[in-house]
């Protein structure tokens, strides 16, 4: 379960879909993930293909997530009641957002998140077990992409119910006025501070490793990160491509 890993610290490997038809998602499930992003936030993917999605995740045994176009409640909830395990929140910047988006994924007195029946309760035949599952089993994963975040870090991984962290290089390297710069000094130091605060502070840090790239995998776990995005569908298939284009050429 993907909640007790993190819990645990232990080493977890996920990927991102962006492309909104299930036999991608089925062929990543299949591959080994420990969990998997359906990104409405940079795709074109619909609430309804949302839906199927997770489905194909979710049978597959791997745990869906989404990560949302906003921390907006009504998003939120119609992901979990369509089975998501948990949601990723882009641009959370204070302790309040981390609050909210933990409080949409949970029914009162927990939370702020309307009761309904879909495929997350089975449809209604295991409401009770979902009532359950819904005050402490949804995971949270909060976004660290803006300089704002930095100076409300503590505060918002100490959040009850956020269950780890992942960071936006891209967001983050803009709103500190160097987009793109992954190895500015002041970059680099906003990255050793997350990422430590989070070991502080016992929350699982996560990273993004874009580009299919074996050696920046490992080198994501040998720096300590527990949540780890490796690459999206769009860069495998134009990476692997591009490749098959290359090698045949130069034959």
């Amino acid at each position: 379960m993907l909640k007790h890993k993190l819990q645990s610290n232990h080493l977890t490997i996920g990927s991102w879909i962006t492309l909104g038809h299930t036999a991608i998602a089925e062929i990543f499930a299949k591959a080994g993930y420990d969990w998997l992003v359906v990104d409405l936030e940079h795709s074109t993917i619909s609430i309804e293909q949302a839906g199927e999605l997770i489905r194909v995740i979710d049978l597959s045994g791997v745990a869906p997530l989404v990560r949302l176009t906003s921390n907006e409640p009504n998003q939120i909830k119609r992901v979990m009641d369509a089975g998501a395990h948990g949601i990723v929140v882009p641009m959370v910047n204070s302790p309040d957002d981390a609050v909210r988006a933990v409080e949409a994924t949970r029914y009162a007195p927990k939370g702020v998140r309307g009761v309904g029946l879909a495929r997350a309760q089975k449809y209604g035949a295991a409401f009770q077990e979902y009532l359950g599952w819904q005050k402490d089993g949804p995971v949270v994963i909060v976004q660290i992409e803006h300089k704002l975040a930095l100076e409300a870090l503590e505060a918002i991984l100490s959040v009850k119910g956020v269950d780890g962290f992942i960071i936006g290089p891209y967001d983050l390297s803009c709103s500190m006025g160097i987009p793109g710069e992954f190895d500015h000094p002041e970059f680099l130091d906003a990255m050793d501070f997350i990422k430590t605060t989070g070991e502080r502070l016992g929350c699982p840090g996560g990273l993004h490793v874009v580009e299919p790239d074996q050696q920046r995998l490992k080198q994501a776990i040998d720096d300590g990160y527990r949540f780890i995005a490796y690459s999206v569908d769009i860069r495998m298939l134009d990476v692997a491509a591009r490749e098959g284009v290359k090698n045949s050429i130069n034959r």
